[in-house]
């Protein structure tokens, strides 16, 4: 992605050389010892090389090319002019110094690309020695005291501790941990405990409270299905699981940050916060002017459950779409408490991915959900998975029931919480995901955006070409077949009726043989795609500001799939992270996502300037129909052509 060196690089030599040199030659001229004038020659060139390259990629002269063109006349005029007062008056030839500076304005990126070659091939082969052919799936072979580590508690404490660490909020004070770039506060709760009587009830606000906490341990994960490539399967699982984690960036002293709001993935079953793919300490590492936010909320039959048959359920209207309405309270909590920790609340991005991003893109449309963030970055989310009437979640109630030999909301609430999960784990395959309802979303998510309803929100779009070998890796391959068989018939429907309007953008008749997918296979690919590609058009007709991102990049093992595991990496930043889910980082790629994230999030143009990411060249994300397309670990932004496609 990157070009290891440019005429910036070479341009930054004239003034290099004249440091190194003027820094020697003045030196001996005071008669100065062999060393000092080797401290000096070092300490002058380094010094004007640091100071000059800093002006050279300023956004000032880079955003336009007259800037740049100037720049180089003027700092070939300072070679020049140094050159001569060096030969005339002490005697001393620029030319050989600069020439080394050539050299090494070329040597240094060579030697540099080809270890960086070197560690990645290291990495490549201790992830191929882990994962063979990648035919098992995501595989997590964790120390027992990262593990340990991981399921820490936080605590209430009294004693005094860092200023610097402690925020106080409407909830209380809480004390995060302090690393070399960032601080990160842990497992903040935002709102009551669902648990006791307020099983399978909406989520409730906390009290407002003086409470000093340790905030330095991740909150438990939500209870979940436990598949075989789900590295949360080693995190303790509880019904007490609404907490937050905040990632701040040190060294930033702006008040008022953009601030992302992480929405996991999961098929709504299972996943959480703790997945360390998903944390956000390198984000803001590398970006400190944004405050990133992710949660916990509830799954399966504790947050998509319908008792309105059920002899006491009506007390329980809220049960069909409790994990939305978890979402909603977190983003509430936010919008009243990130200004404690340096976040804008009107300034919010909801950024979510497959299960995540279908939560998004409902809320989106809420009324509920209204202001409470103002952009949307959604990868793989798919409308499609929101059902249109309450039978499904009806369904899992009646085998809830059977399973547990209980007639009445009392039975159910008598339940302990191991007996619940384990009636999951067989359950999962009918388990429910959100629906449609009055007091929440009563119009189907494409009608609302097509009609504008939603025309304040901008958005970015993402879909993968890959996904479902990514989910196959969660799952395993028998449970994936178990849950595609399910839905074939729906998936072939679907893209029958709309697969000839779509067909010109990214879909094809005939996959590539290389792939190996199933049948089964293309048609998921097929489904997610059309859906993203639908939400994309129907936004741009309703008047969005709406952005596409296709990504297309092969998979370092093709069993792994390449999709939303990659993607959530790359915008993240996290390299060691994505290796334990069987891929390298492609880290210039990583960071120009990074950049038009933040970029998004902060309400700047999606557009890089020349060499504003050093070596890259000027980039320009239009918006639909235009789309960014990542493949081949290149990025490029294309037109699509699509006669229909009118707003």
């Amino acid at each position: 992605m990157k070009k290891l060196y440019t005429i910036d690089d070479f341009m930054i030599a004239f003034i290099a050389a004249l440091g190194y040199g003027y820094g020697d030659t003045i030196a001996r001229l005071f008669g100065l010892p062999e060393w000092l004038c080797l401290v000096a020659c070092f300490a002058i060139g380094i010094a004007s090389e640091e100071i000059i390259s800093k002006v050279i990629f300023s956004k000032a002269i880079q955003k336009k090319t007259i800037n740049r063109v100037t720049a180089y006349i003027c700092l070939f005029l300072v070679f020049v002019i140094g050159h001569y007062i060096s030969s005339k008056y002490f005697g001393v030839s620029m030319i050989e110094g600069l020439k080394e500076e050539f050299g090494f304005a070329i040597v240094l990126p060579i030697i540099g690309f080809f270890i960086n070659l070197f560690i990645r091939g290291l990495h490549i082969k201790k992830i191929r020695e882990v994962y063979e052919d990648g035919k098992e799936g995501y595989v997590f072979d964790l120390e027992q005291e990262v593990i340990d580590e991981a399921n820490l508690q936080n605590k209430s404490v009294s004693e005094e501790s860092d200023t610097d660490l402690k925020v106080k909020t409407r909830t209380g004070v809480f004390i995060g941990e302090k690393n070399k770039k960032s601080i990160v506060y842990y497992g903040i709760p935002y709102a009551k405990p669902p648990v006791g009587e307020l099983r399978w009830k909406a989520p409730e606000p906390l009290p407002s409270s003086d409470e000093v906490f340790e905030a330095e341990n991740l909150g438990a994960s939500a209870v979940q299905v436990e598949h075989k490539g789900v590295i949360l399967k080693e995190h303790r699982q509880s019904e007490d699981c609404l907490t937050l984690n905040v990632f701040v960036g040190r060294g930033s002293k702006k008040r008022k940050k953009p601030v992302i709001v992480m929405f996991h993935y999961g098929d709504f079953s299972y996943g959480g916060s703790a997945d360390p793919l998903i944390y956000g300490k390198n984000l803001v590492s590398e970006h400190p002017d944004i405050v990133y936010v992710s949660f916990n909320y509830r799954l399966g039959i504790f947050g998509f459950a319908d008792f309105s048959e059920v002899p006491g359920g009506e007390a329980y209207p809220d049960a069909l779409n409790l994990g939305v309405l978890d979402q909603i309270a977190a983003l509430e909590w936010i919008k009243e408490n990130i200004s404690a920790f340096g976040g804008d609340p009107n300034k919010v991005t909801a950024l979510g991915f497959e299960s995540g991003a279908t939560s998004v893109c409902m809320l989106a449309t809420c009324e509920k959900a209204k202001g409470l963030f103002q952009k949307a970055f959604v990868f793989n989310g798919n409308p499609e998975l929101i059902n249109n009437i309450p039978d499904c979640s009806r369904d899992v109630v009646k085998e809830l029931m059977e399973e547990t030999n209980s007639s009445t909301m009392e039975d159910l609430l008598r339940l302990d919480t191991e007996t619940l999960k384990n009636v999951s784990q067989k359950i999962w395959t009918d388990l429910s995901w959100p629906t449609y309802s009055k007091d929440l979303c009563p119009k189907n998510v494409y009608d609302s955006y097509r009609d504008g309803d939603v025309s304040a929100i901008d958005f970015v779009v993402g879909i993968p070409s890959k996904e479902s070998k990514v989910l196959r890796s969660f799952m395993g391959n028998k449970k994936f077949k178990e849950a595609i068989e399910l839905t074939l018939e729906e998936f072939q429907n679907t893209i029958e009726y709309y697969f000839g309007e779509y067909e010109q953008l990214f879909l094809k008749k005939e996959e590539d043989a290389k792939q190996l997918l199933t049948e089964q296979e293309k048609l998921l690919d097929k489904w997610n795609i059309l859906s993203a590609v639908r939400c994309a058009e129907m936004l741009y007709k309703g008047g969005n500001n709406v952005h596409l991102i296709y990504w297309d990049e092969e998979p370092l093992l093709k069993d792994l799939g390449s999709g939303s595991v990659d993607m959530a990496a790359s915008l993240l930043g996290n390299s060691e992270e994505l290796q334990m889910y069987g891929n390298v980082l492609n880290k210039d790629l990583s960071e120009i996502l990074q950049s038009f994230l933040c970029k998004f999030a902060s309400g700047n143009a999606m557009k890089l300037y020349h060499n504003e990411i050093i070596g890259v060249d000027e980039l320009y994300w239009g918006k639909f129909p235009n789309a960014l397309i990542v493949k081949d670990e290149k990025i490029r932004c294309v037109k699509l052509e699509n006669r229909k496609m009118k707003r």
